[in-house]
């Protein structure tokens, strides 16, 4: 099994970006461009909240924020919002991570792929399994209960190979309009309508030029 160095490592966040958007991704980890608006705010507000709260401990449960993870087998960092440890039937520490989000469950699993990377990063540090985890959204402020089997394990390990696989290439994909695009904060810098597929941004701005009295 091939194992990164610290030096190779990524940010866990990053696999949402990926699976939102290569061209994101690479914008914002390649090109280290960055743009907020009225989502990113909010997340960043919830993040902060979150993680800024107090650690807490009762019987059979202990509540750390802002846990460091790890893992060289992905090749990725970052912390968890929050880890919950929950004793089990022999007295052993089961770490339980739960993820915030301000919005709500989405319909593709970008949200759970990010999560079983925390998983897994805890297994990894903690020698220990974490069979399950949790999202919690801002919007409908719910939990949802997130396995994390065989195949989102897999899902997880490919999109982290992609990722790396982006970052080692060192080329931002081109753009392509879609309708997620709307609520992406690097819109205005990513220009998908002039810059997509097929078309010249120089052209365009000759053609704006052109139209200047």
């Amino acid at each position: 099994m091939t194992l990164y160095s610290e030096d190779d490592l990524l940010p866990i966040s990053a696999l949402q970006h990926l699976l939102f958007c290569e061209r994101q991704c690479a914008l914002i980890h390649i090109e280290q461009v960055w743009s907020e608006n009225q989502f990113t705010a909010e997340g960043r507000v919830l993040h902060e909240r979150v993680d800024g709260g107090e650690r807490q401990a009762r019987n059979g449960l202990r509540i750390e924020r802002a846990v460091p993870l790890r893992s060289l087998r992905l090749g990725l960092s970052g912390k968890s919002d929050v880890v919950e440890y929950h004793r089990d039937d022999v007295g052993n520490w089961r770490p339980y991570p739960v993820e915030y989000k301000r919005g709500r469950p989405k319909a593709a699993n970008w949200d759970q792929v990010q999560l079983c990377a925390q998983a897994i990063c805890l297994e990894e540090m903690l020698a220990c399994a974490v069979p399950e985890a949790a999202l919690f959204y801002g919007k409908n402020r719910r939990r949802q209960v997130v396995r994390i089997g065989d195949q989102l394990r897999r899902e997880t390990e490919e999109a982290a190979r992609r990722l790396h696989a982006l970052i080692r290439s060192g080329l931002t994909p081109p753009a392509r309009y879609a309708k997620k695009c709307e609520s992406c904060s690097l819109m205005n810098l990513c220009m998908p309508r002039v810059a997509g597929a097929g078309k010249s941004v120089a052209r365009y701005l000759a053609q704006v030029f052109a139209e200047v009295p």
